[in-house]
């Protein structure tokens, strides 16, 4: 069911602290961590507490969870020093999604080249 944990997801678990994160930020509705596998000189994940598939699935259903998770995407380029970055939703397994749990990927620390893929 939308917006509840689901037992064989990744970052629920991350969420429950069920396994290991380094996380950088956190607030009621979301959670900020390094990525495993960085693209960027800063690549970091943020993502909804709250399960929901997709960033598609996560506007229709939550809607103001949604604008918090932009809101810490600002945050986090914040706290890196970032004066330009890159916020990517992948939504899908043909544009890259391999964790079935929305997030947000903050980019930068690099020129980053368009158009991306």
């Amino acid at each position: 069911m939308p917006g509840e944990p689901q037992d064989d997801c990744l970052f629920c678990k991350i969420v429950a602290g069920q396994i290991p994160a380094t996380i950088v930020r956190e607030t009621d509705t979301t959670v900020a961590f390094r990525d495993i596998n960085p693209q960027a000189p800063t690549h970091v994940l943020v993502i909804p507490k709250a399960h929901y598939r997709d960033a598609a699935a996560l506007a229709a259903g939550a809607p103001e969870v949604a604008a918090d998770v932009l809101r810490e995407t600002q945050a986090v380029a914040d706290d890196e020093k970032l004066d330009s970055y890159r916020v990517v939703f992948n939504t899908g397994s043909g544009a890259g999604q391999t964790v079935w749990h929305t997030h947000a990927h903050v980019l930068g620390g690099r020129g980053l080249a368009w158009p991306p893929g």
